[in-house]
C-alpha cells in the first residue's frame, strides 16, 4: 500500500483535512463470475470490517461468530428487569472518537450520515481530591491542542511547567509509527511520565484515565501506547478528545444493520457457530471445522479476541510455523474488569454529565448516565421516573472478592452523586470480563502482524500490529480492512482505501525540534 496526504475536501466527509490516506494496491474493481470463498472467524469490529471489505469485492464470505449475536466485545443481549420490562445489556460504554476514521467508514455502510451516533459535549474528569478537568474548551488544532490542554488544565501550574524536563519530553512532539515502539515499548508509561517531570496531579487526573482505557494498570502499560495516544488525540489530529456515542443499544444501532448489509451482499452470517480448528487442505485451500461440520475455503481471516485466537491456533497444529505459533501462544489478556449497570427508581441530578471519567475513587474509572443519550434507557427513565447508571472498574486485582468490588463501586457512586444513595435499585447487572488484550511493557515484539506465514491466512483484532497510529476500536476496524486487503491483493483485486492520523508529527518545526534536541 502507498500513502499520501489527505485532500482539502476530506473534512466534508468527517475527517481531518490533514489525515493520511492509505491507498491499496492497484487491481480489478471486483470479482466477476467465479469468485473465491473466504471464512472470517469472529464477528466483532475486526471481523465485520474484514467481511464487509471482502464481500463488497465479490468474495463469497462466510462469517463465523461463536456468540448468538454480532459485535464481539460490543455485543448486546436482551434481559428482563425486576419490574417486568425488557432491556438490552452489554459490556458497557464505548466512546466513538472522531479520529476513528475507518470504524466510522464501516458504520457509514448502513448509515451514511452516522445519524445513529450522537455527540457528548465534553470528556469531563474528576479526581477524588476535588480537582476537575475537561476537554470541551481545549483547542483542537495542533499544536494549540496540546498547549491549550496545559494552559487550561487545573492540574498544571507554573511551577509544574518549570519542573518539567523539556529534553526528555521532546518525543511527544514527533511520534512516529512504528519507530515509537522500537524506542519506548520497553519503558513503562508511568516511568516515562516521571522521567519528563509530568505533574503528578495531571498524571493522576488525565493520563491515568487514558491508560486505564486500555484495561491496564498505568504502571504496566507500555510508554509507546501512551505516546501513541498523545499523538492521536493532541498532535496528530484536529478532532481532539470529543466523541460520539450510539443513540440506541449496540445491536439495534450498529450490528443488526451491518449484518443485514452483509447478507445483502451475499455473505453467510453464522452466529452461534464457534470454530474449533483450521486445517490447510490440498490445492492451497483451508478447512474450517465447526461442530459436526467442515467447510472448505480459499482464504481465512482470524478475527478473534486474544483467548479465541490462542485456542484456535493451538488446536490448528498444521497452521503457520513454530515462531508464529509461539508468538500467538505468548499473547496475554489484561486483568479483569467490571461493568455494573443499575436501574434506579429516581433520576440523578439534572446537571450530571452523560459520561464522567474518575480517578482516585478506589478503582472506579467512570460513570455513565445512559438515559442522557441512549434511547432505550431514556424511554425506561421517562416511563418510570428513574435513571440508568453504569459503572466501570478496570484492571481489578484478580484475587479480590468480586462482591466486595461491586459493593465498593456502588459506594463510590453514592459518594460522587449523593442523590443516588437514597435511590432504590430496581435491577442491577454485573458483567465481569477478562478478555481484553494487554499492552504491557516490552510486549509489542510478541504481537502478531496482519500477515501470517500462510499466504491465505490473515489476522485482525485490536491486539494486531498494523504499522499505523490507531488504537482500541479503530485498531480493530483498521486491522480488519488490512486483513481483507492483503487477501484481495493476492487475487489482483483492489482493496479498501484507509485513513489514519499522520504517521509522524504534523508540525515540521516540532519535528525538527524533537530530532535536534531529543535525548539519545
Amino acid at each position: 500500500m502507498s500513502a499520501r496526504g489527505g485532500r482539502p475536501g476530506a473534512a466534508r466527509h468527517g475527517r481531518d483535512r490533514r489525515a493520511e490516506v492509505i491507498v491499496p494496491e492497484p487491481g480489478r474493481e471486483r470479482f466477476t463470475g467465479d469468485a473465491p470463498s473466504a471464512a472470517v472467524i469472529g464477528g466483532g469490529v475486526a471481523g465485520l470490517a474484514a467481511a464487509t471489505a471482502l464481500a463488497e469485492r465479490g468474495v463469497r464470505v462466510t462469517l463465523y461468530e461463536r456468540g448468538e449475536s454480532l459485535g464481539g466485545r460490543l455485543a448486546g443481549w436482551p434481559v428482563r428487569l425486576g419490574d417486568g420490562s425488557s432491556a438490552t445489556m452489554s459490556r458497557g460504554f464505548h466512546a466513538f472518537f472522531r479520529q476513528y476514521y475507518n470504524l466510522r467508514g464501516l458504520l457509514r455502510r448502513t448509515d451514511p450520515t452516522l445519524s445513529m451516533l450522537t455527540p457528548l459535549p465534553d470528556y469531563p474528569l474528576l479526581h477524588r481530591n476535588g480537582m476537575a478537568d475537561g476537554f470541551a474548551r481545549v483547542p483542537r488544532t495542533p499544536p494549540w491542542s496540546a498547549l491549550g490542554f496545559v494552559a487550561l488544565s487545573p492540574s498544571f501550574g507554573l511551577r509544574d511547567l518549570a519542573a518539567m524536563n523539556p529534553r526528555e519530553a521532546l518525543p511527544l512532539l514527533d511520534v512516529r509509527v512504528p519507530e515509537v515502539y522500537e524506542r519506548f515499548d520497553g519503558v513503562g508509561a508511568e516511568d516515562f511520565l516521571r522521567r519528563i517531570g509530568f505533574p503528578e496531579a495531571a498524571r493522576h487526573l488525565a493520563f491515568e484515565v487514558f491508560s486505564r482505557s486500555f484495561f491496564a494498570d498505568p504502571r504496566e502499560l507500555s510508554a509507546a501506547e501512551l505516546l501513541l495516544m498523545f499523538h492521536i488525540y493532541f498532535l496528530g489530529s484536529s478532532e481532539g478528545l470529543l466523541f460520539d456515542v450510539p443513540r440506541e443499544p449496540f445491536p439495534q444501532a450498529l450490528w443488526e444493520p451491518l449484518g443485514g448489509h452483509l447478507r445483502g451482499l451475499g455473505a453467510q452470517v453464522r452466529t452461534g457457530t464457534p470454530v474449533h480448528r483450521v486445517r490447510p487442505a490440498t490445492g492451497g485451500d483451508l478447512t474450517v471445522e465447526t461442530e459436526g461440520a467442515e467447510d472448505r475455503h480459499q482464504a481465512v481471516v482470524l478475527a478473534l479476541d486474544t483467548q479465541g485466537l490462542r485456542h484456535v491456533v493451538g488446536a490448528s497444529e498444521q497452521l503457520g510455523d513454530a515462531p508464529w505459533r509461539a508468538g500467538v501462544e505468548s499473547l496475554r489478556t489484561a486483568p479483569p474488569f467490571l461493568v455494573s449497570r443499575l436501574w434506579l427508581d429516581r433520576p440523578v441530578r439534572e446537571d450530571r454529565p452523560g459520561f464522567l471519567g474518575t480517578s482516585g475513587f478506589d478503582g472506579l474509572d467512570n460513570i455513565s448516565v445512559l438515559d442522557r443519550w441512549e434511547g432505550e434507557s431514556a424511554r425506561w427513565a421517562a416511563r418510570t421516573g428513574g435513571s440508568v447508571v453504569e459503572l466501570h472498574a478496570y484492571a481489578v486485582d484478580g484475587g479480590t472478592e468480586r462482591e466486595k468490588v461491586q459493593r465498593r463501586m456502588l459506594d463510590r457512586l453514592n459518594e460522587i452523586y449523593p442523590e443516588t444513595a437514597a435511590a432504590r435499585v430496581v435491577d442491577v447487572r454485573h458483567e465481569w470480563r477478562d478478555d481484553c488484550p494487554v499492552f504491557s511493557v516490552g510486549g509489542y515484539r510478541h504481537r502478531p502482524a496482519v500477515r501470517t506465514p500462510h499466504p491465505r491466512v490473515t489476522l485482525a483484532g485490536d491486539m494486531v500490529r498494523t504499522g499505523l497510529p490507531v488504537a482500541l476500536m479503530e485498531r480493530a476496524a483498521t486491522s480488519g480492512f488490512l486483513a481483507a486487503n492483503a487477501l484481495l491483493a493476492g487475487w489482483g483485486i483492489r482493496g479498501q482505501v484507509l485513513w489514519t492520523v499522520p504517521r509522524a508529527g504534523r508540525s515540521r518545526v516540532l519535528r525538527t525540534l524533537a530530532g535536534r534536541f531529543a535525548a539519545p
